[in-house]
Order: C-alpha cells, then sequence, then structure tokens
C-alpha cells in the first residue's frame, strides 16, 4: 500500500490481496479518504470471497412437504385463505408421492394433473391447484430459501370454457323477493336487497356491520380482492336499513341467512346454472349495469375485481356492443 501527496490531494496504490491480485489507484483530498476507501475495498474482496460463488450449492432434498411448511411460516399465515391453501398443497404433494421438491418435473405434475381430470375434476379447479403450487416455489425462491428454477414455471393452465353468467329479469327479481318475503329469516330480503343493489357477494353482503353503513353508502372490508370499496345506494334502502339496525342486537346488521336464501329460491320457478345460486344476485347487478349504459370501469371498480377480464364477461350486453355487424357485414350494402 502507499498513499502519497500529489497535486491534486492524496494518491492510494494497493493490491486487494497481495501480488497477482488487482490493483486499485485512486485520487481523494484527504489521506483519511484513502485509507477509508482502502480499508473498504478489501473488505469487500474478502466478503465475496468467503461466499465462494464459483462453487456449487449441494443439492437441495427437502422433501415437497417440507417446502410447503416453510412457504407457511415466511409466507402462507399471513394470507386470509392460509390455512386452506397449505392443506390444498399437502394434499397435492401426498398424491404426487412427496417427492423431492427439486426433483419435481413438470411432466410429473402434468400426468398428475391428467389423472384428476379423468376423476372429474373441473378445470377450474386444476388451475387452481397449479396457481398455489407454482406461486409457492415462486415465493421460496424470491426468499432465497430455494436455489433452482421453479419446476411448474411452464406448465400452462387448462383452458376454461366460457360459463353461462345467468342474470334475473325485472319479473324474476320480484318473484324472487316476493319468495324471501315468505321466509321465518327475517334478514334474507334485506341481503337480497343490498346484493342486487351494489353487486356484493352474498357473504359480503351477510357481514355487514352497523357502522359501515352510512351517508347512503355501503362500505365493504376483508373482501375477496383484500380491498375496501364502497357502493352509494338509494335513500330509501339506506332507511330500511337503518330501520333494520333498530331491530338488531349487537353490532352485526344480519346473521347466517344463506340456507334461507336457497329455499326460498326453491320455492319459485326460477332455474339457474349449476353453481349460481346466491351469485345470480351479483351477476344481476352487473348485468343490468351494463345493459343500462354503465361503463365497464366503473362496474369494474363496484364490483372489486382486480382484473379487468373478470368484468368484461359483461360487455357484450353494453346496448351498443359490436353494433356495427349490423352496418358492415356483407348484405348491409346489397
Amino acid at each position: 500500500m502507499a498513499i502519497k501527496k500529489v497535486p491534486t490531494g492524496f494518491e492510494v496504490r494497493f493490491r486487494v490481496a497481495g501480488r497477482g491480485s488487482r490493483e486499485y489507484k485512486r485520487t481523494f483530498l484527504t489521506k483519511g479518504e484513502c485509507e477509508r476507501f482502502m480499508r473498504y475495498t478489501i473488505a469487500q474482496h474478502e466478503t465475496q470471497s468467503d461466499e465462494k460463488p464459483w462453487l456449487e450449492k449441494p443439492k437441495d432434498n427437502r422433501k415437497l412437504s417440507e417446502l410447503i411448511d416453510i412457504w407457511d411460516d415466511i409466507h402462507g399465515h399471513f394470507l386470509k385463505d392460509g390455512k386452506r391453501r397449505k392443506a390444498k398443497m399437502l394434499m397435492i404433494a401426498d398424491q404426487l408421492g412427496d417427492p423431492v421438491g427439486s426433483s419435481l418435473s413438470s411432466t410429473q405434475y402434468i400426468r398428475w394433473r391428467a389423472k384428476r381430470a379423468k376423476e372429474g375434476r373441473k378445470p377450474k379447479t386444476l388451475n387452481n391447484d397449479l396457481t398455489y403450487l407454482s406461486a409457492m416455489f415462486s415465493t421460496l425462491i424470491k426468499s432465497k430459501e430455494i436455489y433452482y428454477p421453479n419446476p411448474l414455471e411452464e406448465v400452462q393452465n387448462v383452458r376454461v370454457p366460457d360459463n353461462e353468467l345467468a342474470f334475473l329479469t325485472h319479473d324474476q327479481i320480484n318473484e324472487l323477493l316476493a319468495a324471501t318475503d315468505e321466509c321465518d329469516n327475517p334478514h334474507v330480503t334485506l341481503i337480497s336487497k343490498v346484493c342486487l343493489a351494489t353487486g356484493a357477494r352474498w357473504g359480503e353482503a351477510e357481514a355487514l356491520i352497523i357502522q359501515r353503513v352510512h351517508n347512503n353508502k355501503v362500505l365493504y372490508t376483508d373482501t375477496k380482492g383484500n380491498k375496501n370499496r364502497s357502493v352509494p345506494i338509494t335513500p330509501e334502502l339506506f332507511e330500511e336499513l337503518q330501520e333494520h339496525a333498530k331491530r338488531t342486537r349487537g353490532n352485526n346488521l344480519f346473521t347466517f341467512s344463506i340456507s334461507a336464501f336457497r329455499r326460498a329460491l326453491k320455492r319459485t320457478n326460477i332455474e339457474l346454472p349449476a353453481g349460481q345460486a346466491s351469485h345470480v344476485l351479483r351477476h344481476t347487478f352487473a348485468s343490468h349495469f351494463i345493459m343500462n349504459g354503465g361503463n365497464i370501469l366503473t362496474l369494474q371498480k363496484i364490483l372489486g375485481h382486480t382484473d379487468i377480464k373478470m368484468t368484461m364477461r359483461y360487455a357484450h350486453l353494453a346496448p351498443d356492443y359490436l353494433e356495427e355487424a349490423t352496418r358492415l357485414n356483407p348484405l348491409s350494402n346489397i
């Protein structure tokens, strides 16, 4: 090492690890800066040397179930549905034979998925399985818990056919509300109205507390998309909710009422696709909103969709949707 006075200050010249190693030469205003630069540079070199990046890391022999436990410790337990996800992934690991994570191949996974499909699992379920497990590997990579590539990164989702999104006509809405009025449950009609008026999921409306209904607005928290949203309602519905709150005990506006709703629905002549019982209320709001000229981006905010693709399922109901087809088809000019 050598530090000497030069016209512009002090020059330091040194090698990081003796003869044959890289030589540094820098000029600073003071001698102290020269010394600090030299100490810092040598320390950085020694740290990098200790890591020995040229050596391969030992093979990771941890099984898939062990990796799932690690994922749960560092990430999963923070998620609202973390317990359910962990249980689902442990089921997948068990059915795959709990392989070593680093040895899992995309081919092995795809064959297992094909078997599940033959057993009758729906495409959406199969895609959820892939999403959970692939995201688990990605999280462990980002957290530097594993150092090999995500084995499922290139596995593609199963194509999901577009399902019919049924919605109720005005006559059907009246028929349904008449049926809910006949229920012994005093909450089911008002919950149905809230869903029809705000596009809420049944669980969101059912979980409302008194403080979240104010100034002719309903505030939804702890939602599926993890984002709060506030939706305006009519003064008439607001007044109904206020009167209902006076008759309830505690802070919750409603009690568990989905069973009563399903029984009321069965008493009507309304026929719905499988799996769309209470959700038809949300589809009905969205469908009528667009048919009445509502903006698709506004609808996205009201429904709380994080992905506009989910909201675009209702776009075909817009009054002017693809109206050019009537003007620009080859028969229009004959």
